[in-house]
């Protein structure tokens, strides 16, 4: 049976301040009045039984994905008690799937992404379930079929064509964020896809794949799903680790008994994980700003503008180019747009040096 879990764990620090602690960028409402996860739950639906999904996230974040996600019961809401990365964000759901139905075959989607039209993406999803329901062995991501040479992402290698489907390739390396350079190169070459994050697979062959390769985590999520009362105790202890480094890059490598597919995905991609990016996905007034709250702006053209304080406030803003100015009760940010990737650092010097509740 197909399944599908969202994971929705992660702060969004280069967010901040909409995004804080208790308040991460995915549940946050700020796409046409919906929140990331929504939109990531509304791709999913039409291709996956609502009973069949299944969300991870943090546990302080429970209730809000409850009200936000109705449709999920309760039992299908998986809450890690700290953040212990990706690899065991899919470990921990495949191992307790495998207890319900060993024959599950499921996608794990990542709850921070816009990815239109979902027409396609549903297309693309049901073919990579059928790549993993006809292959044992196979481990599948979504290569997304790059629009330019970014250096902002991890990039696939394809190799051979997988026979009978269109647009599947063998992964014959992963490659990390490159330079301009190298991204150029890659683009040109033909054979290279942007690394999305995003994979199926039969939860039989990622648990034996992580076996292999880490037998400790497999041995702990597998505790886990015989004895859900011991979270508390386990998942702070599981060895941290994104799945591309733990499971997905040896896979390719052939340090196991798997191997890596990739499905392109030729849509319209976009990793909300700065305001630069957010910037790019909102309504743009004449002036090429983006306006929200309570916002008065002189002379101010193609800036990012948020004032998310519901007390009696206003943001007054001029002659800025290019920026983004972000205000809530608690922070006030400005920056220009092309440096937002810097908030994480102030983030954390937010925590270190003023009030770690602020951040």
């Amino acid at each position: 049976m197909r399944y599908a879990v969202i994971m929705a764990g992660g702060s969004g620090t280069r967010l901040w301040p909409l995004s804080r602690q208790g308040e991460p960028k995915q549940l946050l409402r700020m796409i046409d009045g919906k929140s990331l996860l929504r939109l990531a739950f509304e791709r999913v639906v039409g291709a996956v039984d609502p009973a069949n999904i299944l969300i991870c996230t943090g546990a302080a974040y429970i209730d809000e994905v409850a009200r936000q996600i109705p449709e999920v019961e309760s039992r299908n809401l998986l809450g890690e008690p700290v953040g212990r990365d990706s690899l065991n964000a899919v470990a921990w759901p495949a191992a307790v799937l495998a207890r319900r139905d060993p024959g599950a075959v499921t996608a794990m989607i990542t709850a921070d992404q816009i990815i239109e039209p979902v027409e396609v993406f549903r297309q693309r999803l049901d073919t990579a379930f059928r790549v993993a329901e006809q292959d044992a062995d196979a481990l599948v991501t979504f290569g997304i079929v790059p629009t330019s040479p970014n250096t902002g992402y991890g990039y696939l290698h394809r190799g051979t064509d997988v026979p009978g489907f269109v647009d599947v390739s063998r992964v014959t390396e992963f490659k990390e964020k490159p330079d301009a350079a190298t991204a150029a190169q890659y683009l040109a070459s033909g054979r290279y896809w942007w690394n999305s994050g995003m994979f199926v697979w039969r939860v039989e062959t990622l648990l034996r794949q992580l076996k292999v390769l880490l037998p400790q985590t497999y041995d702990a999520v597998q505790e886990l799903a015989a004895h859900p009362e011991r979270l508390a105790e386990i998942y702070p202890q599981l060895f941290k680790s994104s799945v591309d480094y733990g499971v997905m890059e040896p896979v390719s490598q052939g340090k196991a008994q798997a191997h890596v597919v990739a499905v392109a995905l030729d849509t319209r991609w976009a990793d909300v994980g700065s305001f630069a990016s957010l910037y790019l996905e909102l309504p743009h007034d004449a002036h090429g700003n983006v306006v929200q709250g309570a916002v008065i702006a002189e002379d101010t053209h193609d800036c990012l503008l948020i004032n998310a304080d519901v007390g009696d406030s206003v943001l007054a803003v001029a002659g800025l180019r290019d920026m983004a100015v972000v205000r809530t009760a608690a922070a006030t940010l400005s920056c220009p747009l092309k440096d937002s990737q810097q908030v994480k650092t102030l983030v954390g010097r937010v925590a270190h040096e003023v009030d770690a509740e602020l951040a």
